[in-house]
C-alpha cells in the first residue's frame, strides 16, 4: 500500500521550490540544509520523480514539480490563514454569537449601543442566522435560541419571557369596531397574519377559545415576525406576536391588544444555548449579565403595560402544551 508524503516533507518542499535554493529553504526552516535535502530526496523517492532541474547553485522546478507546488502552495497557504485565524480568536477579547433574525434585529440590536459603550475594547460579531450552531465544528460562544429547551447535549438557561396576544393597529381596531359588535365577531372576520415560526400559530390559538376563522379573508403567511408585525402596523390585519419582538410598537401606540377579554399566553422563549465548557468564559458571563440587566429593563415595561390594559396571563405550557411549536 503506497503511502501519502508527510506534511513535514511537504513544508520542506514549499520552502525550496519558493526560495530555489536548500540554503534559503534551510534558513527559513530553522534547520540543517542535510535536513531539507533529505526530506527532498525521500520525497522524490517516495513520488518517483524529480522535482528539480539541479543547474549549478540554483534549483527549478521540474513540469512534475511544477504541478506539486501549485497544489502544496495553496494547501499550506490554508492552513497558515486557519492558523492565524485561530490564534487572533485566541489571542482577541472578541464574543461571537447566533441570534434568531427577528430577535437579533428587533430586541437585540436596538440594546446593543450601551454594551458597547460599557465594553470598548472588547469585540463583538452578531450571527443573525435561524438555524442552530454546531458547536463542535463552528467557532460559536453561544447560541440566543427560541424555543422549548429541547437541545440534547448542550446547556440550555432560560432568560426571556414572551407574552403573545392578538394585537393591531388602532386605525384597523376602529374598522373592525365599526362593523361587528362582538370581540368574537371582529376576530372571526378580521384578516389575521401568521408568523410561521411563532410558538403559538391562529389555528390553535382560536380553538382553544372557540372561535372560528373567516375563509372570506386571504391568509397571510410571514416567515419573519418583522414583516408581520409592519403588515399589523399598515393597517392590514391581526397579528398574534409577541411583545418581545412587537414591544416598540406597543408602547407608542401604533399597535394595541386587540382585546383585554382572551389573556396574554406567557412561557420561556428565549434561550441561552451553549456548551457546558462556554459557561465560564468571561466574554460569556459579562455579556449574560449585561442581558440580564436588559430583561430587568425590558419586563418592567411590558408588565406595567399589560397590567394598564388589564390584561390577564396564562400559562402557554399549560394552555398549549399539545400545540406549542418546537423549532
Amino acid at each position: 500500500m503506497s503511502r501519502d508524503p508527510s506534511l513535514n516533507s511537504m513544508i520542506y518542499f514549499e520552502a525550496v521550490a519558493r526560495n530555489g535554493r536548500i540554503s534559503r529553504a534551510a534558513e527559513d526552516l530553522s534547520v540543517s540544509p542535510s535536513a531539507v535535502s533529505q526530506q527532498i530526496k525521500l520525497l522524490e523517492e517516495m513520488l518517483g520523480v524529480s522535482l528539480f532541474r539541479r543547474e549549478r547553485r540554483q534549483l527549478s522546478l521540474t513540469l512534475e514539480g511544477e504541478h506539486l507546488y501549485t497544489s502544496v502552495a495553496s494547501a499550506l497557504g490554508m492552513i497558515r490563514n486557519a492558523r492565524q485565524s485561530i490564534t487572533r480568536r485566541r489571542e482577541s477579547h472578541q464574543l461571537i454569537i447566533r441570534a434568531m433574525p427577528s430577535f437579533a434585529v428587533r430586541w437585540l440590536g436596538p440594546r446593543l449601543a450601551d454594551y458597547i459603550q460599557q465594553n470598548p475594547e472588547w469585540d463583538l460579531r452578531v450571527d443573525a442566522s435561524p438555524d442552530p450552531s454546531n458547536f463542535e465544528r463552528e467557532v460559536i460562544d453561544f447560541d440566543i435560541r427560541y424555543g422549548t429547551s429541547s437541545w440534547e447535549g448542550l446547556h440550555c438557561t432560560p432568560f426571556l419571557q414572551d407574552y403573545v396576544f392578538p394585537m393591531c393597529s388602532p386605525e384597523y381596531y376602529e374598522e373592525l369596531r365599526s362593523q361587528y359588535e362582538s370581540v368574537e365577531e371582529m376576530l372571526s372576520n378580521a384578516r389575521l397574519i401568521d408568523s410561521v415560526n411563532t410558538f403559538i400559530q391562529w389555528d390553535s390559538w382560536l380553538a382553544r377559545h372557540q372561535l372560528s376563522r373567516s375563509s372570506m379573508n386571504a391568509a397571510l403567511r410571514f416567515d419573519r415576525s418583522s414583516m408581520a408585525i409592519q403588515q399589523a402596523v399598515n393597517n392590514i390585519g391581526v397579528i398574534l406576536e409577541s411583545t418581545t419582538l412587537a414591544a416598540r410598537e406597543l408602547l407608542d401606540g401604533r399597535l394595541i391588544p386587540l382585546t383585554p377579554e382572551y389573556p396574554a399566553v406567557r412561557f420561556d422563549a428565549y434561550w441561552i444555548v451553549s456548551p457546558s465548557r462556554h459557561q465560564g468564559q468571561k466574554l460569556v458571563k459579562i455579556f449574560r449579565s449585561w442581558m440580564e440587566q436588559q430583561v430587568g429593563v425590558h419586563d418592567k415595561l411590558i408588565t406595567n403595560y399589560l397590567s394598564s390594559r388589564t390584561m390577564d396571563i396564562e400559562d402557554g405550557y399549560q394552555a398549549f402544551q399539545s400545540t406549542l411549536i418546537k423549532r
